[in-house]
């Protein structure tokens, strides 16, 4: 369930993000732009369905999206991926679910969620731009599942081992998809080399 995305415009925008003089307006617009591009592979298995329509010179049997999609960012960074994706699906709805990780124990702490009514029918994408420990990740796509939502995929920029085999054993089920998988995560929990704080950068907090 695994799928590490290989595309040359990836590789160069990921550059872009991991360079630390990337100003605030470049990293948010950079990310947007990638989120973008990972989009024609997430919704790759997306189902259709059948519809006749009318073109300008009559009719037409095509097909359409058969599911509904739903963006749930995990706040903060996660907000600087939505666009990139809902440019290119506007009928997609969004959630937002907050969580922060503890800097003592690494654990992820949820303080606010907010989903569609139509989550369990939907194709519900859980946007998050590093898939660190997992922790964030895995605790947000169990909430996700107590409220009812079915068919889960993550999309995450870059990621490390640790946490996508976190994913991949508290959540088989779900399917992963990452721009770039990097080495490890240091003794704090981050990745290496990583791109630094995402949110941080997104929003130039620091």
């Amino acid at each position: 369930m695994l799928n590490i995305l290989k595309h040359p415009l990836l590789t160069h925008k990921l550059t872009v993000l991991r360079r630390k003089d990337t100003d605030t307006k470049e990293f948010r617009e950079t990310l947007e732009e990638i989120s973008g591009l990972m989009a024609y592979e997430i919704t790759r298995d997306l189902p259709l369905k059948d519809i006749t329509i009318e073109t300008p010179l009559g009719e037409c049997i095509t097909q359409e999206l058969a599911l509904d999609v739903v963006l749930v960012p995990i706040l903060r960074a996660g907000l600087g991926m939505v666009n990139g994706i809902a440019n290119l699906i506007p009928s997609a709805r969004i959630g937002h679910i907050g969580m922060f990780r503890d800097h003592i124990s690494l654990k992820p702490l949820t303080y606010y969620s907010k989903f569609p009514d139509n989550i369990s029918e939907a194709v519900v994408m859980v946007l998050d731009p590093m898939l660190a420990t997992g922790g964030s990740s895995s605790d947000a796509i169990q909430v996700l599942k107590d409220n009812g939502a079915r068919t889960i995929k993550l999309v995450c920029v870059v990621g490390a081992p640790e946490g996508a085999e976190k994913i991949m054993k508290d959540h088989p089920d779900v399917q992963i998809f990452i721009a770039c998988m990097d080495e490890r995560l240091n003794a704090n929990g981050y990745i290496l080399p990583g791109l630094g704080d995402a949110g941080d950068r997104l929003f130039g907090t620091k």
